[in-house]
Formats: C-alpha cells, structure tokens, sequence
C-alpha cells in the first residue's frame, strides 16, 4: 500500500532493452536455468535474496520476506542513492540480524547497481521495490539472469511497460522461475474465501460492483537547492506520472484487481474522469489527485471505481462485488441468501505473500503472477489515460497499439523539466 512506501529509486532507461524439483536435484537444476544464478546453491535449502531499491516499501518486503519462512537471508543490496542502501542495512539488522548476511563488497549503488545485483551466483530471489517506471527493467534483468522474484505492485506505469513485463514473465514460465507481485489480497484468507463463494455461485451471476481507494495526504519531499531535477523527483517519486503511473496506477491498481479477480475476466472499455483541485503546488509534479473510472467488462457488466488522494475528506477503501443474489464486500462478506461473513484467523497478508512465493519454489512449483499483475496494472492505466484525454479506451488497443512511452530520454544527475499536467480533451492519446 501507498502509505508505508518511502522514497526510492533503482534503475536505467527501458530504451536499454527494447526447486524446481527436490532439494536433491537443485544443483543440476541451477545449471539448466540460465544466467549466473542458480535457484540455490550446491543442494542447499537457503533462500539467498538481494535487495533492489532500498526504500521503506523495498525493506519492509526484504523483512516479510525473512519473517515467512526458515533459511532466508538476505546477501546484497541495491539502490540509486547511498543513504538509502545504509539505513535499509540498518533497518534489517534491527529486526533480523542473524539472517542479514551482508558485506560492504555486496553494497551497490548508482544507476547500474540492480545489474550487479542480478549478477551474483549467490543470489536466488530478486526482491525488488523500486517506483514502478523501473519495473519492467528490473524485472527482465531478473529472469535473464536466472533469478526468481518478488516485485511490488503496480509493475509498469505504461502500455510498453506492461508487454515487457508479459514477456518477461513468459520467459520466468519457460525457465521454471518464480514471480510474485504485491497484490497481497490475492494471498489474503478473507478475500480469497470470498472468491472461493463468488465464484461457486453464492451471490449469482456478477453484474455490477464498485471500488476505492479515497484516502488523505501522503508524504512528499520539496526539492532542495542541493537537490538536481534528477534527485528530487527519484526522492519524491509519487507525484510524476513516469515514476508511479499517478495514484490511480500506484495505490488503486490494488482495488481494480480484485475486481477482475472476481469477474474472472479484464475489462474490454474504459472510460474516466479526474483531475487535480487540491494538490496544486510544484511539489506535487504532475500527477492528478482525484480519479472516477467506469470498467465495462465482457459481460457487459460495469464497476464504478474511484480513488483520491486529499486531506480533511472522508476515507473509504474497499470493494463490493453485485450479483443477481446478493453482494460480496471485500473484507470478507456476503449479503443475501448465503449470507456469509469471514471470522477465521488470516496471517499478516505482507508475510503470507512471501510464504506462498517460498514455499512454491522449495515445491517445485513456481508461482508465476506477472501477466496477471501486468493485466490489472493495464486496467489501471487506461484508467489513468482515460482521465488525462478525455477519451473512452479499449483493452485491444491499449494493449496491442499504444505507442505510450514515459521514460526520460536518459537518466543522470542534472536538468529534468516537469512534463505539463494533463488537461483533458486537448492532451493526445498516445
């Protein structure tokens, strides 16, 4: 979730790139899979992780990580900017300290550190958090290299993005890798027993439902005259739609997923409304702080979506599937005739996540989420675009003939001009 990220930023341009059975057969495994890395070494039972993008998102998923299962350590660590690579260091120890095996030859920083990373034999799982612009990079960089991977949520801020991370994905099927995003309601006990219901029946056929994420204010950091262009938007990276995709990509892509998770299905039409009334001041970039979406699925079946970001308004998170029969609201209820309510005992979801990731790997089952992650972050997208044109989308077109691109034409320390904000009906779609 938004709320417990800290700033951070790991990664180069994308114009760069345009166990599997028993702990006994590891080792020959490691040598079928390509790259430098093997899924564990010499036979050994020890999940060896590396940390890309040291923020408060990106260590808080290295000490889930740690907490979910026995014989996980953390070996090396990666981020654009020093400080963040030492307090994250700090921060692991505090909590972890025998599991923290890191050693200053194992602590990389600057725009290539995630390769480097990606690079040593040691390390099996890619844990890696950084904004969501860098996603797609790091993930291909990932699996080229024979690693399995955990990475937050959304996965691309844009529809090139998105297709490099349905590739990626593709290529972790084929090499037998692992990869698990952080949709955490998708290992949630509520919602998944909430599924379980929808889905056999018990509130009928799903025609309809709605979902939010309207919340206040978040951190932002304000640019310092030490600070380069570059610098402050890295540091201050929710607010440019090139960095997070804007809080409707970011933050609310959580609550459209449980939509399509319920429909079984991604939406085929996309039309929204936003805008940006509250958070005007130059250290909000250029994102927007207020979404209305409407997703049209195949059915015809429609979800109403909304999410904000604005202080000293009402707060309301959540999802409600319609049926014919009755409703299902996402913390784990039924309304109707099979009325149900959840009030079993669930592990911290942010953990459990990482249990699943872990346990699949050690089974000889690797879960593979990224295409479906990549969908949903898709809707999030269109969604985005939708808002910011003033145009209705389609799921064909977005995915198969947008030419959207965000990426600054490089990345270094220096002058980076703020993209103008979005007006509607006169910014092109793309």
């Amino acid at each position: 979730m938004t709320n417990e990220k800290k700033d951070t930023i790991f990664g180069m341009t994308r114009r760069d790139f345009i166990k599997t059975t028993s702990v006994a057969s590891m080792a020959s495994l490691a040598a079928a899979v390509s790259g430098s890395g093997g899924l564990f070494a010499a036979g050994a039972d020890t999940v060896r992780v590396g940390v890309v993008a040291c923020g408060g998102r990106g260590t808080g998923a290295a000490i889930d990580c740690m907490d979910a299962a026995p014989g996980v350590e953390v070996v090396a660590l990666a981020d654009l900017f020093p400080d963040r690579v030492q307090s994250s260091l700090a921060r692991l120890k505090e909590k972890h300290a025998n599991k923290v095996k890191v050693t200053p030859d194992k602590c990389f920083t600057g725009f290539d550190a995630y390769k480097k990373v990606c690079a040593l034999p040691e390390v099996d799982l890619i844990v890696t958090a950084a904004p969501p612009g860098f996603r797609p990079l790091h993930l291909k960089a990932a699996v080229e290299a024979g690693k399995h991977v955990f990475m937050e949520k959304p996965v691309a801020v844009d529809p090139l993005g998105v297709r490099s991370v349905i590739a990626s994905s593709e290529l972790a099927r084929e090499k037998g890798l692992a990869i698990v995003a952080g949709t955490q309601r998708r290992h949630q006990a509520r919602y998944i027993e909430l599924m379980k219901r929808i889905h056999g029946g018990a509130i009928g056929e799903v025609v309809g439902g709605q979902c939010y994420w309207n919340q206040g204010e978040l951190w932002v950091v304000k640019q310092t005259p030490q600070m380069t262009d570059m610098e402050w938007q890295c540091r201050n990276w929710l607010y440019f739609t090139w960095l997070s995709g804007d809080h409707i990509v970011e933050q609310h892509v959580h609550n459209i997923d449980v939509m399509n998770w319920a429909f079984g299905a991604t939406p085929v039409k996309v039309m929204g409304m936003g805008g940006r009334q509250v958070r005007t001041a130059p250290e909000y970039g250029n994102i927007f702080d207020h979404f209305a979406v409407e997703f049209e699925y195949p059915s015809g079946a429609r979800v109403m979506s909304m999410c904000r970001q604005t202080p000293g308004c009402s707060d309301r998170v959540e999802e409600k599937i319609v049926g014919t029969k009755g409703s299902g609201m996402g913390y784990g209820e039924i309304s109707g005739p099979n009325a149900w309510k959840f009030e079993g005992d669930e592990i911290n979801p942010y953990v459990q996540e990482h249990t699943d990731l872990i346990a699949g790997i050690r089974a000889g089952k690797p879960l593979n989420e990224g295409k479906r992650v990549a969908e949903s972050t898709l809707c999030a997208i269109m969604g985005r675009m939708s808002a910011y044109t003033g145009r209705a989308i389609s799921w064909d077109w977005a995915m198969n003939a947008s030419k959207l691109d965000l990426t600054p034409a490089k990345f270094e320390f220096g002058p980076l001009p703020v993209e103008p904000v979005a007006v509607p009906g006169k910014t092109p779609l793309v």
